[in-house]
C-alpha cells in the first residue's frame, strides 16, 4: 500500500477557508506574475511612448534574459540561507521577503528613471528587476513543492496559475490605465506598493523547508559523479532514444516559437506607430487579448485529445506563423480599434493554441526517470534563442518596415513544419503519462511572458 502513487484529489470550495495555504499561494502567484510584463510588453510600451528609437526598443528584450536563465543560480537559491532573515524566517520565506523587496526597490528606481534622460539607469532597474523577479519565482515555486504532497500540488499550482494571471493584469491593463491617467512615474510606484501583497503571504506562510540529507562520501562518491549523474545522464538517455533524430527535435523546440519573440518586441511600438493611446491597447492587448489567449489554450488542448498529438502539432505550427500575418495586416491599415481587436484575437487564439501543443510535445519527449531535466532542457532551449535574436528585431523593421517584418516572421513557419514532418512523429511517451507537473515560461497570450505556469507563450509580447 505504501508504495501506490498519490492520487490528485478535487479542489473543494471549503478549502478555501479551512486551507490557508490556497490564498497564501494566490497571493504569491500575484507578486510572481506582477514583475513579469514591467520588463516586457509594458515596458516597451513606455519606451514607445517617450519616442525611444525602435532598434533600441528591440534591443531592450535583452534586460529580460535572467528569466530564461534562472536555472543557473536556482541551486544557490536552494542552498543558501539569507543571513539573520533565514533563521528567523526559514530559507524559504527569507528568499522570498528578500527578492519581492529587492523587485519593489527596482520598481522605485525605474518610476524615477526617465528614458529620455536616464536610459541607461532605466535599463539597468529593468534588468536588476528581471533578476530578483526569477530569483523570486525559484524560491516560490519551491516552497510549493515543499508546502504540499503530490496529492495536493494540482491544487496549489491552480492556485498559483490564478494569482499570476491577475498579476498580469494589474501590471498590464492596471498600468497602462494609471500611466494613461497619472503618469508612468505613479503607475512604478503603485507597482511597487503592490509587492507589498506577496510579502505579506510570505511573511504569513509556514516554514515548510525540509532538512537536507548530509552528503557522505559513501552515499555520494564525490561531488563529479553527482554532475555527471545530474547532468549528463539525462542527456544521454535522450540520446540513446532518439539517436541522431534528436538534432532535428531540438532544432524544431528551438523554432518553433521563434517568431513570437521576434514579432512580440515590436508589437508595442507598432501600437504606437499607428496612433493607439493607452487606453485602447490596455482594453484590448491587456484585458480581452488574456481571455481570447485562455480560449486558445483549451482549444488546444480539445484538439490535442480529438486528434493526437502528431496531427495538432502540424496544425499549432501552421497556425503559429500565419497568425502573425494579422500584424502585418494590421500594421499596412488604418488605426481603427476593431482592426486592432480582429489581429488581437487571431494572434492570442493561435499563439495560445500552439503554445499548449509545445507542452505536449516537450513532455512526450521526456523519459520518466529525467522528467524533471529533460523538460527544463527543452523549455529552456525553446525560449533562449528567440530571445538572443530578438534584439535585432528593431534593426529589421527599421530597414523593412513593420509590413515586411511580420510576413518575415510568418515565413519562419515553412522549416517548422518541414521539421515536424521529419521529427514530430519521434515523442517518447503519450502524453500526461508523467508528464511534468509545470510547464515553465509559457503564456496564454500576447500580453503575457516568458514564464506563464501552465502555458506557452513568448514572453516579451505585448
Amino acid at each position: 500500500m505504501g508504495n501506490q502513487p498519490q492520487v490528485m484529489r478535487r479542489f473543494r470550495l471549503r478549502d478555501i477557508v479551512e486551507d490557508q495555504r490556497i490564498v497564501l499561494m494566490l497571493a504569491l502567484g500575484f507578486s510572481s506574475g506582477l514583475p513579469l510584463l514591467l520588463v516586457l510588453g509594458t515596458f516597451t510600451l513606455r519606451l514607445a511612448f517617450s519616442d525611444i528609437d525602435v532598434r533600441a526598443i528591440g534591443l531592450f528584450s535583452y534586460v529580460a534574459l535572467p528569466y530564461s536563465l534562472k536555472f543557473l543560480w536556482a541551486p544557490a537559491i536552494d542552498r543558501l540561507n539569507i543571513p539573520v532573515l533565514s533563521s528567523r524566517l526559514g530559507r524559504r520565506r527569507a528568499w522570498m521577503v528578500t527578492t519581492q523587496a529587492a523587485v519593489a526597490l527596482c520598481l522605485i528606481l525605474m518610476a524615477f528613471s526617465d528614458p529620455k534622460t536616464n536610459l541607461a539607469l532605466l535599463g539597468l532597474g529593468a534588468f536588476l528587476m528581471a533578476f530578483c523577479a526569477a530569483s523570486q519565482d525559484v524560491v516560490i515555486d519551491g516552497w510549493r513543492i515543499d508546502a504540499a504532497g503530490s496529492d495536493f500540488q494540482g491544487i496549489l499550482a491552480a492556485t498559483s496559475n490564478l494569482g499570476y494571471r491577475l498579476g498580469l493584469i494589474a501590471a498590464g491593463a492596471g498600468a497602462l490605465f494609471i500611466a494613461a491617467a497619472g503618469g508612468w512615474t505613479l503607475a512604478y510606484l503603485i507597482m511597487a506598493a503592490l509587492m507589498l501583497v506577496g510579502m505579506v503571504a510570505a511573511l504569513l506562510a509556514p516554514a515548510f523547508d525540509r532538512a537536507r540529507p548530509a552528503v557522505t562520501e559513501t552515499a555520494g562518491r564525490s561531488r563529479l559523479w553527482s554532475i555527471r549523474r545530474a547532468v549528463l545522464e539525462p542527456l544521454t538517455e535522450l540520446h540513446g532514444r532518439f539517436g541522431h533524430a534528436l538534432w532535428g527535435i531540438l532544432l524544431l523546440v528551438a523554432l518553433f516559437r521563434l517568431p513570437d519573440f521576434l514579432s512580440g518586441v515590436m508589437a508595442s511600438p507598432l501600437y504606437r506607430t499607428l496612433g493607439f493611446d493607452l487606453k485602447e491597447i490596455a482594453t484590448v492587448t491587456k484585458l480581452y487579448g488574456i481571455w481570447v489567449g485562455i480560449a486558445g489554450g483549451f482549444a488546444g488542448g480539445w484538439a490535442l485529445a480529438r486528434l493526437g498529438l502528431f496531427p495538432t502539432l502540424l496544425l499549432g505550427a501552421f497556425l503559429a506563423a500565419a497568425s502573425h500575418l494579422a500584424f502585418a495586416w494590421l500594421s499596412a491599415g488604418a488605426p481603427e480599434i476593431w482592426r486592432l481587436t480582429v489581429a488581437i484575437s487571431i494572434e492570442n487564439f493561435c499563439g495560445s493554441f500552439a503554445g499548449i501543443v509545445l507542452i505536449a510535445y516537450m513532455s512526450s519527449l521526456t523519459s520518466p526517470a529525467y522528467a524533471a531535466t529533460q523538460y527544463a532542457l527543452f523549455s529552456s532551449l525553446y525560449a533562449l534563442p528567440g530571445k538572443l535574436i530578438a534584439g535585432a528585431s528593431g534593426f529589421i523593421v527599421t530597414a523593412i518596415g513593420y509590413p515586411a517584418f511580420f510576413v518575415l516572421t510568418s515565413l519562419i513557419g515553412i522549416p517548422v513544419l518541414a521539421l515536424c514532418f521529419a521529427v514530430g512523429r519521434r515523442g517518447g511517451r503519450p502524453v500526461g503519462e508523467a508528464a511534468p507537473a509545470r510547464a515553465a515560461n509559457g503564456a496564454g497570450n500576447r500580453s503575457t511572458g516568458a514564464e506563464l505556469p501552465s502555458t506557452a507563450r513568448a514572453p516579451g509580447a505585448a
